[in-house]
């Protein structure tokens, strides 16, 4: 039994059944505030445990941004939810070939989880950056800024509305005796109309979409960039696809509360509204595979392999094949990319520019 599991029988006792978005927001604050969930002896591996070659692409990304807003002499290069502080590491490595950005650049890590800001310190101590960590993104000091969130925002908690014969009613969690279960709020959403299919689930990203709108303002303002890499879909679409993991597996959402992470799938269509309403300009929406392999991923690989012996280079062609996957469950499918800039910057590296239509 979770830590967790009582304290939340003990709050819906008292209060009533707690909406999916609360539910989410309690598990993750629980989960990434007692463990490292990431590599094999966590939950899930990320893009840049995989390969150095995702961090370094990711890196030359960056410079080509920064060349293009004008090589601003003061700079904040900003990750959101950094895990283990791999993905930072790797593309500060590679910015190192433009020594000016170097003098230019302050490095700002939003991070929650106290478990993993050591961490994300060892492994950026030889980078000789100035670093500072931060717990919101408002707190990261205004002027022009570089930002990259991989894999930040479908861990945001969501809520959840099914398509019935009264509307859209809001999906809760509450209790059948001891277990948690799904249920449904009696009364419908007015605001979101008429479901056009009973049994619909339509997933509204709340928390992603003040994160990306306070993003956008300010890169409407001060100059900048933002990359965003995750899974999910081009949107608009209904479907549930709250899932969690645990040990690499599929386990029950409610099984084990806080000792699973959670996700959804992130609408990057609706993130892109976002951003563009707040002034700012949207380029995408890209699968991983199409981007990484327009940064140059091939090249990247061949250039490591001929200074690899037969294993590594073995590990290099794995590491090619499982970040460009075709297939619904794919990486590099599964996985899109979305830019949101600064107005004046018209084109990305990788990225067309993006029509947005209703």
């Amino acid at each position: 039994m979770s830590a967790l599991k009582d304290s939340l029988r003990e709050l819906i006792a008292l209060e009533g059944p707690v909406t999916v978005e609360r539910y989410m927001g309690l598990c993750l604050r629980h989960y990434y505030a007692t463990r490292d969930p990431l590599g094999l002896a966590g939950d899930f591996t990320t893009a840049p445990e995989i390969s150095q070659m995702f961090g370094e692409l990711i890196g030359l990304w960056l410079l080509e941004v920064w060349n293009g807003m004008g090589r601003p002499s003061d700079c904040r290069l900003v990750e959101l939810g950094p895990g283990r502080g791999t993905l930072m590491a790797d593309l500060l490595r590679t910015t190192r070939l433009l020594p000016d950005f170097k003098a230019a650049a302050t490095v700002h890590l939003v991070e929650t989880s106290r478990s993993l800001r050591p961490k994300q310190q060892a492994a950026l101590a030889s980078s000789d950056f100035s670093l500072h960590w931060h717990d919101r993104i408002e707190d990261v000091p205004p002027g022009p800024t570089l930002l990259v969130a991989n894999e930040f925002f479908d861990a945001l908690p969501v809520r959840q509305f099914v398509g019935t014969e009264r509307g859209w009613c809001e999906r809760l969690v509450g209790l059948e005796g001891e277990r948690l279960i799904f249920g449904l709020r009696p009364e419908p959403e007015p605001a979101l109309g008429t479901p056009l299919r009973l049994g619909d689930i339509l997933e509204w990203p709340a928390a992603s979409i003040d994160v990306i709108s306070e993003l956008a303002r300010r890169l409407a303002v001060d100059m900048g960039a933002a990359l965003i890499l995750d899974y999910g879909y081009r949107g608009p679409a209904f479907g549930d696809t709250l899932q969690a993991l645990k040990a690499h597996k599929p386990v029950d959402p409610l099984e084990e509360p806080g000792e699973a992470d959670l996700t959804t799938h992130v609408d990057f269509h609706r993130l892109a509204q976002a951003a563009a309403a707040q002034g700012a300009r949207a380029h995408g929406i890209a699968t991983q595979g199409d981007f990484l392999l327009a940064l140059g991923l091939e090249a990247r690989a061949s250039a490591l392999k001929a200074r690899a012996t037969p294993a590594q280079a073995a590990d290099i062609d794995r590491a090619l094949a499982r970040l460009t996957e075709r297939g619904p469950t794919g990486m590099g499918d599964l996985f899109k990319v979305l830019a949101v800039t600064h107005e004046a910057i018209a084109a990305v590296p990788g990225l067309p520019a993006l029509s947005l239509s209703p």
